[in-house]
């Protein structure tokens, strides 16, 4: 399934902080360089719905707030989590 999700890197510490625009907003405790805001969204979205991070891709939006991510999970699990 696809998620699109908006992020906000710098943060304190990375949560899932309520809806942006109809999408899930998460707070990243990255900074926006070199990747490391993208492989702490991966991570802590495979945390948070306790699956590998191998089951958890960042497919569009690399380089931008608004990311989608492709995640082998059932639709159900995923709007649990980070639906509101």
């Amino acid at each position: 399934m696809k998620l699109s999700v908006y992020v906000q890197p710098g943060a304190k510490k990375t949560e899932h902080s309520g809806m942006h625009d109809g999408r899930p907003k998460i707070r990243l405790n990255a900074p926006p360089v070199d990747g490391a805001a993208n492989d702490e969204l991966v991570k802590f979205v495979a945390k948070r719905l306790k699956l590998p991070k191998s089951s958890v891709k960042l497919v569009s939006g690399h380089a931008s707030r608004l990311k989608t991510l492709e995640i082998d999970a059932d639709e159900e699990d995923i709007m649990e989590v980070f639906g509101e």
